[in-house]
């Protein structure tokens, strides 16, 4: 039987906002009392301790995962029957389980992970931490770029007659070059003299080197200011020396270096000329296929940097348009795999 006092039926007639009289009165069918909304007694609040299972459907984790922090005491149970073993978690430890799995959930390292639980999730330790980890996955991303060019490079080698092989290292190049005569034909307008010596063929071997040269230091989470300097030198080095010797992809390609390391090193309006330049070359010259996907991503990438978001979400669909069209599927899941590492972009695809 529900019941309500005088008292109540004045708080209710007096604060709120539609009288007990003007909603019929409180009396009704006491075998279906009235809904009084705010006036219902408040629920007392879930304090029961929780389950392995409860913690982890709640938290978004496994009940493997939580028992595993338990081991490696990340996540310790407030309380276990020491008859049964069995743990039971305290509610106030949902939200630390919930930080544990955000930051897993992106490959935080666990002693990372540990110290922000530790610091009891406090926002500068936890953005801190995520900042530094956004390096070591652009940088691992960047890697893996890297090598694809490389595989790329050696390839071209292999199907290139064996009389034409040149030094690996571009000091060894430009040494060589010292004593040559200039090229015949191919000379850029301009150019000093040191540089002129240079055959095309030692140009692109310049070239190449000093693309990789920069990826190393892209990879180099450890990178100093005189480091941040070297690379974008060794960027423009690159883009420059294929002018004598590059195709069109290479040099749509030698722009992309351009505006990625100027990405990185949060400088947008530079970043944002190469993209631009990287795309009209690719358009200008009929390149398509995974070069295409990556214009549009340096495009978005550089929009990110500018804190452009709407551009630069707008890029990213165009490079994920782009991408359907990879025909390797190792490719395209390179060019997916680069777009989430846009920076202040979440994924929405």
């Amino acid at each position: 039987m529900f019941e309500t006092t005088p008292a109540l039926r004045h708080r209710v007639n007096t604060n709120h906002p539609t009288s007990a009289t003007s909603a019929g009165g409180l009396e009704g069918d006491a075998r279906h009392p009235p809904n009084l909304g705010w006036v219902t007694t408040p629920r007392r609040p879930d304090d029961r301790p929780l389950t392995v299972g409860e913690l982890a459907r709640r938290a978004g984790l496994t009940t493997r995962a939580v028992r595993h922090y338990d081991r490696i005491d990340l996540l310790k149970p407030a309380s276990v029957d020491r008859a049964t073993g069995y743990r039971s978690y305290s509610p106030s430890q949902l939200e630390t389980a919930r930080l544990v799995h955000l930051l897993r959930s992106v490959d935080v390292p666990l002693d990372d992970v540990r110290a922000c639980v530790t610091a009891a999730g406090d926002p500068h330790v936890v953005a801190t931490t995520l900042a530094r980890h956004r390096r070591r996955v652009e940088a691992r991303a960047t890697r893996l770029r890297g090598d694809l060019h490389t595989i790329d490079h050696h390839l071209e080698e292999l199907a290139m007659p064996t009389d034409q092989a040149t030094p690996t290292d571009p000091t060894d190049a430009l040494a060589d070059a010292v004593v040559a005569q200039p090229a015949a034909s191919g000379q850029v307008p301009d150019t000093p003299a040191a540089l002129a010596v240079l055959d095309p063929e030692q140009h692109r071997r310049l070239a190449v080197d000093l693309f990789n040269a920069t990826w190393r230091l892209m990879e180099d989470d450890t990178r100093t200011a005189a480091d941040d300097d070297r690379m974008l030198h060794t960027a423009h080095a690159s883009r420059y020396h294929w002018e004598w010797r590059g195709t069109p992809t290479n040099l749509a390609r030698g722009e992309w270096l351009c505006s990625r390391v100027y990405a990185v090193l949060e400088r947008g309006e530079p970043a944002l000329h190469h993209a631009r330049r990287t795309l009209e070359l690719c358009r200008e010259n009929a390149i398509d296929d995974w070069d295409l996907a990556f214009a549009h991503e340096a495009l978005a990438r550089a929009y990110a940097v500018c804190r452009d978001a709407d551009r630069a979400r707008s890029a990213t669909e165009q490079a994920l348009a782009c991408a359907e069209d990879v025909a390797d599927p190792e490719d395209r899941a390179l060019v997916l795999a680069d777009l989430e590492t846009i920076p202040r972009q979440p994924r929405f695809w």
